[in-house]
This record gives C-alpha cells, sequence and structure tokens, in this order.
C-alpha cells in the first residue's frame, strides 16, 4: 500500500527565514521534497540554476502560462514566479512531501485545485525583527526593501486563509515544530480511508 505524499505550501513575509526552514528541513529529514519555482527574476549571488529556481525570460514564462505547465503563478514585485506541474505530481506519487515556498496568492490558487494541501504562514516574531533581517542580508535597496514591507503590510491581512502559523524565532524548534505538523497531518484519517477500510475488512472476517 503506498503512502502519497502530502502538499505543503509556506508562505511568509520576505525575510521571515522560508527558505532556511525549509533547506534544514531538508536536511535533517529524507521525506522532503522542494519543489524548485520558475521565476522571472534575475539570479542572486550564488543562486544557480534548477537548484533555487528555474531562471526564465518573461516569454518563456509566458509560454508555460500558455501550455498549462504550472500548478499556479502570481506577479510579486515586478516579476513573474510559478510552480512548475510535472515534478510536483511525480513526488507526490512517490510518497515524498513536497514543499512549496510560493507567495498568498499563489498559496491560494493551490488549495482551490488540491483541497488537502497543507497550508503553513511562517512570520518573524516582529515587524522590527522583520525590518532588521530585511536589512542585514544586504541584498537589496532601500526602495526594494521598503517595497517588501509594503508588500508585507498587504500579506499579514491574508495569514488567516493558512492552516497553521508559525513563528520563525528559534530555527531548530521552527525546524522540529514544522515537521510534527507534517507528521500529524499525514494521520489525518481523510488520508488513510484506505488503511481504515483494510482494518474494517480485516475485522469483519473475525466476525464471521
Amino acid at each position: 500500500m503506498e503512502k502519497r505524499g502530502i502538499l505543503l505550501v509556506v508562505s511568509g513575509f520576505s525575510g521571515a527565514g522560508k527558505g532556511t526552514l525549509m533547506k534544514e528541513l531538508l536536511h535533517r529529514y529524507g521525506n522532503y521534497a522542494l519543489s524548485v519555482s520558475a521565476t522571472t527574476r534575475s539570479p542572486r549571488e550564488g543562486e544557480a540554476e534548477g537548484r533555487e529556481y528555474f531562471f526564465k525570460t518573461r516569454e518563456e514564462f509566458e509560454q508555460m502560462i500558455a501550455e498549462s505547465k504550472l500548478i499556479e503563478y502570481a506577479c510579486y514585485v515586478g516579476n513573474y514566479y510559478g510552480t512548475p506541474k510535472a515534478y510536483v505530481e511525480q513526488k507526490l506519487s512517490e510518497g515524498r512531501d513536497v514543499i512549496l515556498e510560493i507567495e498568498i496568492q499563489g498559496a491560494r490558487k493551490v488549495k482551490e485545485q488540491f483541497p488537502d494541501t497543507v497550508l503553513l504562514f511562517v512570520s518573524p516574531p516582529s515587524a522590527e525583527e522583520l525590518k532588521h533581517r530585511l536589512t542585514k542580508r544586504g541584498t537589496e535597496s532601500p526602495e526594494v526593501i521598503e517595497s517588501r514591507l509594503g508588500r508585507a503590510v498587504q500579506e499579514a491581512e491574508g495569514i488567516e486563509d493558512y492552516d497553521y502559523f508559525v513563528i520563525n524565532d528559534d530555527l531548530d524548534a521552527c525546524v522540529e515544530y514544522v515537521h510534527q505538523i507534517v507528521q500529524c497531518e499525514h494521520s489525518r484519517t481523510s488520508r488513510c480511508e484506505e488503511r481504515i477500510e483494510n482494518i474494517r475488512r480485516e475485522l469483519k472476517a473475525f466476525s464471521k
């Protein structure tokens, strides 16, 4: 009996530490697969094609949209971001828990298509800490940081659409907490229907 993987969407404010959290989950546990998104933004220093993102031109990305090769896509701070469909479907069928690190618009679209998706929103402990993290990483101009903070105000209005709200203050604790959420989700009765039916058949056999 093959156990199907869980689709986990992780969103949060830019600077909340989503990427670090996901990489640590993959490092500690073997059953996770991080979906690689496609984007039209330029690579940051140290990023590689096919590892952090599939980097596309605007024309290439719009062709993927036209050919329905994306589970979801959205425009964020002037660039397209989207989730290629084939990779996700393959990993779920293999029993892997697939993590999509996407923004709030995309999360809503995924939930519409796949209602059993688990939505998780990651936040720093305070707005001041968020601003500190954005400034500290030193990869963006003050104008972009201001834009990201403005976007965070809008994103905060949609947090209730998520299944779980996780504060990323202590990384180790946060990683363990998220992992336990996923393990608990595997035990939902809606995900165990085949196992439940097997138990019922076996019990009925005893009563004959």
